[in-house]
């Protein structure tokens, strides 16, 4: 006897087009993916009406923050409505970033513990490392915690980092943690700027325009796209030496992403991720300073180049480097306003619209970079990321063809806005399964799905 059985959808299996094929369930896993109308007794059906019926996605990018500081979540409330938007979206797993000046492991059971107690999906960390402490502790990070994952803020010089409590650092640092990370089956994932540059161009800029009134186009000319690909290239060459992998967070130019696919070319163990602001926003979006971020949005020619590269086959992963403060973080023009900008509840359904519908990307491969290639670089593989039996029963079930407008009354996260607002998607999420547990069903936050997330230890190397 199954506990659930998944009916009447057309089902996307690792490297397949939709295919109608019946799910079932039990103990929160997929047992067995079947012909359709095959009898087996389930406890209960979920007919999906001929609904696309898909893995729940895996954002691996996420800030996860309270009020104004991303540094992690201090409140269950703050992943309770966050990971609200994530399932809204079909966000079935996400990995937000841990930041801290302190030794990591003084924290990270209670953080882990906060998150919990709130989360209505499944989650891990990546953890930030800037300390001599931090960086010693990367074995027990990996093997304690299973994390393996660690992000390095190349941009932390000449004071950069004091704004995030954090020291600064320097190659030497970044080739230390990449031999960390190669010794004890870590990854290795760089915010690329060369940050001495961008702060000499900053200076010219200011003067230039010292009100911000160039807005996204001058954010650009402080942090263009040739301080983002030199980091990349770097970075990717002192990996190599160390042997890591290298993992390229927010890939958002067409140059950056030439450096990291030539860093590919030349053998370096590379992941490439973008983010769907980098698709569909550019410097002319009329909302200006809403959409400052870090990198920048770029010019139109690198939202064509990107969208190319995924055409192509070349970008791994698409995250939505979500980030959740309110819009006040917006205020004082571009010089003073707050980097980043929320995304959960949107990455699948822009991608559907922006890239299945309008540009003929297959969802097979929109599948490859949402679901499945996240799972297999971060270490969730084997349980998350595909429609396949022993695989957690993460589901998203998707209208495909369902039109609605983005407005502000509907969002779910409190951030409270999207720099989609007003723009009509194509193709909705009507149910998310975590565990083969609904917690968003018929388009409606399930009551008391708030506490049922895990926490997921992962492996490289599993």
């Amino acid at each position: 006897m199954f506990d659930l059985l998944i009916i009447n959808g057309l089902v996307i299996t690792p490297g397949n087009d939709p295919a109608p094929l019946d799910i079932a369930v039990k103990d929160g896993k997929i047992a067995a993916v079947m012909e359709p109308g095959t009898a087996v007794e389930a406890k209960e059906t979920l007919d999906a009406g001929g609904k696309t019926v898909m893995p729940g996605a895996l954002d691996v990018h996420v800030h996860l923050g309270h009020g104004n500081d991303i540094s992690r979540p201090r409140a269950a409330s703050d992943a309770a409505s966050e990971t609200a938007a994530a399932a809204s979206g079909g966000v079935t797993t996400f990995i937000a970033y841990l930041l801290a000046a302190e030794e990591l492991s003084t924290i990270f059971d209670d953080v882990v513990a906060t998150t919990e107690a709130g989360a209505r999906v499944d989650f891990g960390y990546h953890l930030i490392i800037s300390t001599e402490d931090q960086l010693a502790n990367v074995p027990k990070y990996v093997s304690d915690y299973g994390v393996p994952s660690f992000k390095i803020f190349m941009n932390n010089r000449n004071g950069e980092g004091k704004r995030l409590g954090l020291p600064d650092i320097d190659d030497a640092y970044l080739f230390r943690l990449a031999e960390a990370c190669a010794a004890n089956g870590g990854m290795v994932c760089p915010h690329p700027e060369s940050i001495e540059v961008a702060h000499y161009l900053r200076e010219k800029v200011m003067k230039d325009d010292p009100e911000g009134k160039g807005g996204l186009a001058t954010w650009n000319a402080t942090r263009p796209p040739f301080v983002e690909a030199d980091a990349i290239q770097r970075a990717s060459r002192l990996c190599k030496s160390a042997g890591s992998p290298i993992y390229v967070v927010h890939t958002s130019s067409g140059e950056a992403f030439d450096a990291a696919l030539a860093a590919r070319q030349q053998g370096v163990d590379i992941t490439i991720e973008t983010c769907p602001h980098y698709l569909t926003h550019d410097v002319t979006w009329e909302r200006g300073t809403v959409g400052k971020i870090n990198p920048p949005l770029r010019e139109k020619e690198d939202c064509d180049a990107l969208w190319q590269a995924i055409i192509d086959g070349h970008v791994d992963t698409i995250a939505s480097d979500h980030v959740h403060r309110t819009i006040a973080g917006k205020d004082g023009g571009i010089w003073k306003a707050s980097p980043g900008c929320p995304g959960l509840e949107t990455i699948l359904p822009v991608m559907l619209t922006e890239g299945h519908h309008k540009r003929g990307v297959p969802l097979n491969r929109i599948v490859s970079m949402l679901c499945e290639v996240p799972a297999k670089s971060m270490g969730l593989w084997g349980r998350k990321g595909a429609i396949r039996p022993g695989f957690d029963a993460d589901i998203a079930i998707l209208d495909l063809d369902a039109e609605y407008e983005v407005t502000q009354d509907s969002l779910l996260s409190d951030a409270g806005y999207s720099i989609y607002e007003g723009w009509t998607m194509r193709g909705k999420v009507t149910d998310t399964l975590v565990r083969g547990r609904a917690v968003f069903r018929d388009g409606v936050i399930v009551e008391g799905s708030d506490g049922h997330g895990r926490y997921q230890r992962r492996s490289l190397s599993a």
